[in-house]
């Protein structure tokens, strides 16, 4: 299944184009799938985020960015994992998230950034410079880990 969101849909399908598509992936995985849902970018849905929370004259935190981008980040990476769903017979699925995030400029002290990397327990940094000389895929051990 594919849930396309382009830059220029309207700011609301931007917002709740990763709802749709964790939904879909937690419905197959309560069939007893192993679902992999890959979302990029985050940077884009928490920009469409920014959007809807000026438009509502929500206060802003930092760079614009709504004071509940955190929680957010998080409510959307917490619901994956492993379940066994109840009815007869079980059923046991999962949900993986991966999920893209495009500092701009590569500064990761910007507020989606920073919130991700807080929450998520892999991480994989990738290197402009590794890219430019070829090397794939362009992972920075340096800046990788694994919780």
């Amino acid at each position: 299944c594919l849930i396309a969101n382009t830059s220029n849909m309207p700011v609301a399908a931007r917002e709740a184009s990763i709802y749709t598509g964790i939904t879909i992936s937690e419905y197959f995985r309560d069939q007893g799938k192993n679902v992999a849902m890959m979302a990029d970018s985050t940077s884009r849905w928490a920009e469409a985020l920014r959007e809807i929370s000026g438009r509502l004259r929500e206060m802003p935190a930092d760079q614009g960015f709504p004071a509940y981008l955190g929680a957010k980040l998080a409510s959307f990476y917490e619901r994956a994992g492993k379940v066994i769903s109840l009815g007869s017979p079980d059923r046991k699925g999962s949900v993986s998230i991966v999920g893209a995030v495009s500092p701009p400029g590569g500064d990761f002290s910007d507020p989606v950034t920073s919130s991700t990397l807080s929450i998520v327990q892999v991480f994989w940094g990738l290197d402009k410079k590794l890219a430019q000389r070829k090397h794939f895929p362009s992972i920075n051990t340096s800046l990788s880990y694994s919780k």
